[in-house]
């Protein structure tokens, strides 16, 4: 019943974006979780994205964070712009990327604003970004608004991953759709369940419809609440094929 209803969903919004929304095997729908120790912490750490989004963040959190992505080899850190020069400076030379927030947290920027303040970030070095969509935007209807958004940070970022944060908790399950086809469509690469500054943060439900609606075309990231290794197993078992998390370490050692 839901894969109709997806259906039904794709072709409305390819009627109003007038283009086709093309599939692209790019990720696993679902990854294949080690079960030895060792393997384990491996896979979990190049999963992860180690955040420090916090408004009183200093200079020597950032440090603190740096280190551990470089000791346990997170696949990126991800800040707020002000940070991202010197996050990229930290972490040069240790494979893991810098990673940036867009419009963070309420993405009611102008499509201009967030498509700029990619471009600085990028030429700072940022080598991904989560950007928020506009979550009014799409509860308005206003689709063709919610492709320009996130067309002009893809355009800014590019070839760099932009992972585009839905807010889940704020949307309908015609929304989240809706959502992930026009992230699809605007040549995202990934759709992300939630910013961690919202009321609620990732679920599997969501996680697994998210999966669903995208396929293999995009990857699928979970963010917001996910303070351990029970839950990022699970998020991953969803479908997730990155973690937005500051409890990254505890994670990858089991500690959480």
């Amino acid at each position: 019943m839901r894969a109709e209803k997806i259906l039904t969903l794709k072709s409305r919004v390819e009627e109003a974006l007038g283009m086709e929304i093309k599939k692209r095997e790019r990720f696993p729908a679902l990854e294949t979780i080690p079960v030895h120790e060792e393997e384990l912490r491996t896979f979990l750490a190049s999963r992860i994205d180690h955040v420090l989004l916090k408004p009183a963040a200093r200079r020597q959190d950032l440090e603190e964070v740096c280190r551990e992505a470089r000791e346990w080899k997170f696949f990126s850190v991800i800040v707020n712009p002000y940070y991202v020069a010197l996050c990229n400076k930290l972490l040069e030379g240790s494979g893991v990327l810098t990673g940036v927030a867009i419009g963070f947290p309420l993405g009611q920027n102008k499509p201009e604003v967030k498509a700029r303040e990619a471009r600085f970030a990028f030429q700072e070095g940022a080598r991904e970004a989560d950007m928020v969509l506009n979550v009014a935007a799409l509860k308005n209807g206003d689709w063709k608004l919610v492709y320009s958004d996130i067309r002009g940070v893809v355009e800014e970022m590019s070839p760099c991953v932009v992972k585009v944060v839905l807010e889940n908790c704020y949307l309908t399950e015609e929304e989240k759709i809706v959502g992930c086809l026009i992230a699809q469509a605007a040549g995202a690469h990934f759709v992300k369940t939630s910013t961690g500054f919202g009321p609620s943060g990732a679920t599997v439900e969501d996680v697994a419809l998210m999966r669903e609606v995208v396929g293999s075309s995009l990857g699928v990231k979970a963010a917001g609440g996910i303070g351990s290794r029970e839950v990022a197993l699970r998020m991953i078992a969803s479908g997730a094929n990155r973690l937005g998390t500051s409890q990254g370490v505890a994670i990858v050692r089991g500690e959480a």
